[in-house]
């Protein structure tokens, strides 16, 4: 597949990095020559300096006969404009745009090939919203990523001492709860994945990927670890576009407070939001935190644009009494450093957004690919096409079908079902298959599974 990403700043540059392993054509272009240098030395990609939006750059980065083009440059002009460009002059098939600004995206038919020709719409800041949002509703949880619209869920959770199930085999899971259908489907000891058995002995300081339908989530959590109680009070460090969209989309359950430096942007909010209290101060203001009662706050959220802001508060809060602590890191390489200390946890942007991006841009019909652990694995939700004769997967039980090493599935989506794969389940057409990947070279073999005829997604 020929790609061309426009921008090589830490999406991108990550973007191009997934891709360029996976045998596609690549070409990054960016005014940065630097930076452009940098990611040629180490990935095998053409790179194009210039202006993204000018037709000669396009041209030179091999637009005539591109199949995809990826804005995510800094500017959501540019990126629009570039799309324009690709799809007037040179009829590129798919067009994916990162439009941050919220003003842009609340207008409805702004973004079609009558008007601004974009394909696929990325917003960052809503993607990390939403991801947010699913930690603050499952207490307790590392990750929790929905699939077929939020009818079924994966969740890791961290194994603890004292937990049900911790120091019995898998097998007893089902024992303990006849009446859940759910399934472990990896488990990452010491950050090294093992595939899991009905033998295998779970150890507390496990961290348990397992997948059940949404209503069964809490109750199978609870045989991982004891519950944490529902959260009540929360306090946001930094008013940004991420802390104000969190803020108006829990302030009607939740106790909201966010603390923001700048006064005109505290005015704004103040103005904007219902019944969130907003104070104008440093978040890593001993004395504020202090007077605002942060001892009783359930979850503190660091999320300014300033990696370092974000840190130091995070373990302020935490020193002072917050009873668990959420971190924005933009830098990939200080998520691992800081994450399950202090901080319970880091959420890195770009691996957000890369998920969403990477669903348009893999073959066969991949409707969603979530970076798990940091990058480490993949959970992937493909569609099931065809017939028996046309698809490698479709009128097949799962222990049939030839998946390649490291993969499991999950679950699976039936029209309103969530089905709990076993290996004489039997795959149909229509079904949305749930995957589970602890080795990322191997997703092109997950897509030759799924792929029907010679069609892209």
């Amino acid at each position: 597949m020929k790609i061309i990403i426009l921008g090589a700043g830490q999406v991108g540059g990550s973007l191009a990095e997934h891709l360029a392993s996976e045998a596609n054509d690549i070409t990054v272009v960016d005014t940065d020559g630097e930076r452009l240098r940098d990611l040629g030395d180490r990935l095998d990609i053409r790179t194009v300096q210039g202006r993204a939006s000018f037709p000669t750059v396009l041209r030179q980065a091999g637009a005539d006969d591109a199949d995809m083009l990826v804005a995510v440059t800094n500017s959501d002009e540019t990126n629009m404009v570039a799309c324009q460009v690709a799809h007037t002059l040179f009829h590129t098939p798919t067009k994916i745009a990162r439009v941050r600004e919220a003003a842009y995206l609340t207008r409805g038919g702004l973004f079609n090939n009558d008007a601004i020709p974009v394909d696929v719409l990325i917003s960052p800041e809503q993607v990390v919203t939403n991801y947010i949002k699913r930690l603050i509703e499952h207490p307790g949880a590392l990750q929790v990523i929905d699939f077929a619209e939020g009818k079924a869920q994966l969740v890791a959770v961290k194994a603890y001492y004292g937990g049900p199930l911790v120091g019995q085999q898998l097998r007893q899971l089902r024992e303990h709860m006849p009446n859940v259908e759910t399934r472990v489907a990896a488990i990452f000891r010491r950050d090294r994945p093992i595939l899991p058995q009905g033998d295998t002995v779970i150890e507390a300081d496990d961290e348990v990927f397992f997948i059940a339908a949404k209503a069964n989530i809490r109750a199978v959590m609870s045989e991982m670890r004891r519950l944490d109680e529902s959260y009540k009070r929360i306090v946001i460090a930094g008013g940004g576009q991420i802390g104000e969209r969190l803020a108006e989309a829990i302030e009607s359950r939740y106790q909201v407070k966010i603390i923001e430096m700048n006064p005109a942007r505290c005015r704004y909010l103040s103005d904007t939001l219902d019944s969130t209290v907003v104070l104008q101060g440093s978040a890593s203001d001993r004395d504020l935190l202090l007077e605002e009662n942060i001892a009783d706050a359930d979850i503190f959220l660091a999320l300014t644009n300033d990696d370092e802001a974000n840190i130091m508060s995070s373990l302020l809060a935490k020193r002072l009494g917050a009873k668990k602590v959420m971190t924005i890191i933009n830098n990939p390489a200080y998520v691992d450093l800081i994450q399950g200390g202090d901080i319970d946890i880091a959420i890195s942007p770009q691996l957000a957004t890369i998920g969403t991006l990477l669903a348009h841009v893999r073959r066969g019909d991949i409707v969603s690919v979530h970076s798990l652990r940091r990058g480490a694995a993949e959970a992937i939700e493909a569609i099931a096409h065809g017939d028996a004769k046309s698809s490698k997967v479709i009128g097949k039980a799962i222990e049939n079908i030839g998946l390649p090493p490291g993969t499991t599935i999950g679950a699976i989506i039936r029209d309103e079902e969530v089905i709990i794969a076993h290996d004489d389940t039997v795959i149909k057409t229509g079904d949305h298959v749930i995957l589970f990947l602890v080795d990322k070279k191997h997703i092109r073999d997950v897509e030759k599974l799924f792929h029907v005829g010679l069609s892209f997604f």
